[in-house]
Formats: C-alpha cells, sequence, structure tokens
C-alpha cells in the first residue's frame, strides 16, 4: 500500500521515518506530506511538535486531534510546491460529505528543520 501522503513509497519508507525522526524532514513539501499523514493517523504529538512555536495552537490540540479522528481522510493533492510553500488539496469525508481544504501552507527552516508555520500570502 502507498503512503497516506500519496506517494507511491510505503509508509514505512516514507512519512513513519519523519513520524519517528521528529519531523526531521530535507524539503518543505516533504512535512507537509508527513503531517498529512500524521492528520490521517490522528498523531496530535507530531503535529504539534512540527507546527513552529510561533503559531503552535497548543490549546487547540485535543479539538484538532477529535476532528482528524471524525473524518475519513481520502487523498492530498499537491498543486505546487516551492522552497518555502506547498499548494494543496486535502480530501476528506465528513459524515458522508466529501469536502476538501485548500491551502497555502507557509514553512520556515531553523536549525536544519522545516516547521509549518501557517497560511502563506
Amino acid at each position: 500500500m502507498n503512503c497516506y501522503c500519496g506517494n507511491n513509497k510505503t509508509y514505512q519508507n516514507c512519512c513513519k521515518v519523519y513520524h519517528k525522526n521528529g519531523g526531521k524532514t530535507e524539503t518543505a513539501e516533504q512535512l507537509m506530506r508527513s503531517r498529512y499523514s500524521a492528520f490521517v493517523l490522528v498523531n496530535g504529538d507530531y503535529l504539534m511538535q512540527t507546527h513552529h512555536e510561533s503559531t503552535r495552537p497548543i490549546k487547540e490540540k485535543t479539538a484538532i486531534v477529535n476532528w482528524a479522528k471524525s473524518v475519513e481522510w481520502l487523498k492530498l493533492e499537491i498543486i505546487k510546491s516551492t522552497l518555502d510553500t506547498v499548494k494543496f488539496n486535502a480530501y476528506f469525508s465528513e459524515d458522508g460529505v466529501q469536502d476538501v481544504i485548500h491551502e497555502n501552507s507557509k514553512f520556515v527552516k531553523e536549525d536544519n528543520v522545516w516547521y509549518y508555520l501557517g497560511f502563506a500570502e
């Protein structure tokens, strides 16, 4: 089975590597993909760890985890990826209704580690 993030690798050879190493990815896109897989697997600790401390929603962690559990994740589609932004669609189904998250995400690299910052402008 391919990884949840849509790569042709298995989860064990793709996002699981980053989930185990604390999110130490080489690119912002790899971090984005690993965060999507973390939503699929309801890995709230990883989502918080890879979210930059300046924008990290610690108080919302429980709500984020509960929401991630309540939906069925269908697929991730990367539209455009640059050095520090990733534009994507994340498809999911909630209560039998399909929906999509469209986002242009901003990432920052500090001490050789990528972090999710939030929405890009």
